[in-house]
């Protein structure tokens, strides 16, 4: 017979938590999860959201910030369902999250009672690395366990673990409070052997280029980025779609982000024979823009820690490898050019601040006049992705975060968990008005844990995106996308935030300004032209 200890499963778990770095629980609880919350420890914080895509958003957001794991409390199957179009963001943003679901007692399961999860462990696939249900309450702890370190393992993603709520209070055997002192650690540097063809590509290449990804950012290997392009004489350019900013966007070398669709890209990088994507896909389009995948004559290397992004990739070599150890053996030994390193960054006509009404390029500018450098900024205002990146500055590690995989409702709770993590970097979210319904709760979340967001809701009465696509595909008088008669202030302020409205760039300014060192979140609707 197993050697019981006092010890139960709650306490086992709450102890890997702990050594492991986790001391705040994101969720929206439900019965089946009341055994795991009840008598919560003191040095556990419970952050409740309102909506199962709010937690998942805001532990997203804390995960990517913070760099430890996210912890999300669900409620059975219906709440795995609300969180799973968020799952769609973490799981294609590569983050770290383990995801807990109660399940309905063992002792009556068999019964098929409300609230059962059927087939719990195949309801988040695939958006998630993994999915289990424990056979027995002995097995719990080692399912988190594993969660945890499946989660942390590379490519990082969300894992999902269901549990039957009577499990929590059993008593465990001895040997599983080993388990909160286990330690993975992943090691991928390669070898000067693997990257020697690397090199040799960069030493014939006439005209390299060079397109980051988000694992650049992710391993906040930036600045080694920065040194090899300066090194190489190179054109930066972020890959499409982009959920970070893994290189300074007011650098010399600096050329854009790269657009999403495959003729148009291809043409951004003609002038290349040699492109060299480090840390991101091959590549992640959106427009239906048939092409080819390579300007003529151009080769491709690739450079990611995703074996699977590896596999994927429709062109090209790849080498996968930590994605930081591969920048330190290119700066060591690869080709340092002589001479003036040109400027590539594309000149702009900046707004002056006035009474002209607002326009998405005007409210950019202006946050960039104020918005301290260290800023962070979140962007769901799809629209406008591309005017972003070309007039705001962004240099840290960690300065922008977007939905990986396009599933709205990422930006609002994310800021707060962005926030949540570096309480000493301003937060930034930018959201359109129609991507603002998906996650408006989280402004009950900003107000209840005092977190200085500034909301900025770009309003042009309707799905802007949607009116740009329909324009490219020729489908006229398509319902649905237009969205009037919303008042974003009074929502804002029904969830206790200071809020207001501005049409003009003088009002913006001071709204903003003002917003932007206040210690409570505020909301900024910014009323702009509908297109």
């Amino acid at each position: 017979m197993e050697n019981q200890s006092t010890t139960t499963v709650k306490d086992s778990v709450y102890q890997i938590l702990r050594e492991n770095g986790i001391c705040k629980v994101f969720g929206n609880p439900g019965s089946n999860e009341l055994n795991f919350l009840k008598d919560f420890p003191d040095d556990f914080e419970y952050i409740l959201c309102l909506h199962e895509g709010v937690a998942i958003g805001m532990a997203e957001g804390y995960a990517q910030a913070s760099g430890l794991p996210g912890f999300v409390n669900l409620h059975a199957a219906a709440g795995t369902g609300n969180a799973m179009g968020a799952l769609s963001n973490s799981v294609n943003s590569h983050v770290p999250l383990v995801v807990t679901a109660g399940q309905q007692a063992r002792t009556m399961v068999y019964s098929d009672p409300l609230l059962k999860n059927s087939a719990a462990s195949m309801l988040p696939l695939p958006l998630v690395k993994d999915s289990y249900e424990p056979l027995s309450a002995q097995e719990v702890p080692h399912a988190i366990s594993r969660a945890l370190h499946c989660a942390m393992s590379p490519a990082r993603g969300p894992v999902y673990v269901s549990i039957p709520y009577d499990d929590w209070d059993k008593h465990i055997a001895d040997d599983a409070r080993l388990l909160s002192t286990r330690r993975v650690v992943h090691f991928g540097a390669p070898g000067i052997d693997d990257i020697q063809p690397l090199l040799d590509a960069l030493e014939q290449a006439s005209s390299p280029v060079l397109v980051l990804g988000p694992e650049v950012d992710a391993q906040c290997c930036n600045h080694k980025a920065t040194q090899l392009a300066e090194q190489l004489h190179a054109p930066v350019w972020v890959a499409p779609s982009a959920p970070r900013c893994p290189f300074p966007t007011n650098h010399r070398c600096f050329a854009g982000i790269l657009p999403a669709g495959e003729a148009s890209l291809a043409q951004k990088l003609s002038d290349h024979d040699l492109i060299v994507v480090i840390g991101g896909p091959v590549f992640r389009y959106h427009q239906n823009d048939p092409g080819n995948i390579l300007p003529d004559g151009a080769r491709l290397i690739l450079v990611t820690g995703d074996a699977q992004e590896a596999a994927r990739a429709p062109v090209g070599n790849a080498i996968v490898a930590n994605v930081d150890a591969v920048l330190s053996y290119l700066l060591e030994h690869g080709v340092r050019k002589t001479g003036d390193c040109p400027d590539f960054r594309k000149p702009i006509q900046r707004h002056e601040i006035d009474q002209s009404p607002l326009q998405p390029s005007a409210i950019f500018d202006i946050v960039e006049s104020i918005a301290p450098r260290n800023t962070t900024y979140l962007n769901e205002a799809t629209s406008t992705i591309a005017t972003l990146w070309e007039r705001v500055t962004m240099v840290e590690p960690g300065s922008y975060y977007f939905a990986a995989a396009g599933g709205l409702g990422f930006a609002m709770p994310a800021a707060l968990g962005v926030k949540l993590a570096n309480p000493d970097r301003p937060v930034v979210a930018f959201i359109g008005d129609g991507s603002a319904h998906y996650s408006i709760t989280a402004l009950w979340t900003a107000v209840r844990y005092r977190l200085p967001v500034v909301f900025v809701i770009i309003n042009n009465s309707g799905y802007g995106a949607l009116k740009w696509f329909s324009h490219q595909f020729k489908t006229h008088n398509v319902p649905g996308i237009e969205i009037e008669g919303v008042d974003f202030v009074r929502l804002a302020e029904g969830y206790g935030m200071k809020a207001l409205r501005v049409s003009t760039c003088i009002e913006f300014s001071q709204a903003f300004d003002s917003a932007i060192s206040d210690a409570s979140p505020v909301l900024i609707e910014a009323m702009i032209e509908s297109v």
